[in-house]
């Protein structure tokens, strides 16, 4: 049986990948929720350190990854195209995401 794992709900603006991956768009996670993801699941990350997630933006729901980003020392959201269409984000907008590790 799966734990109940933590939602997060999180605030921010979604950035666009630089250089030729310019079709990515993500979002960063904030440094306490990154710092409190790293030492609650220590051990438990996958490719990359990813950590599986469920995902809600406005009434759309989907599952992804989030990714470790050394740079910045947090974690990033990958927002697929899908998404952000039927959502209306674009590079730039703020927007909140709610979150929750999917393990």
């Amino acid at each position: 049986m799966k734990k109940k794992e933590k939602t997060y709900t999180v605030s921010g603006k979604v950035w666009l990948y630089p250089g030729e991956s310019a079709n990515w768009h993500f979002f960063t996670i904030g440094k306490k929720e990154s710092s409190e993801l790293k030492e609650t699941h220590k051990g438990h990350t996958r490719g990359w350190g990813s950590l599986p997630v469920a995902v809600t933006i406005g009434k759309t729901t989907w599952k992804t990854s989030i990714f470790p980003d050394s740079k910045s020392g947090t974690f990033i959201l990958p927002i697929k195209a899908m998404v952000r269409k039927k959502e209306e984000v674009y590079e730039g907008d703020a927007c909140t995401i709610s979150f929750r590790v999917d393990i």
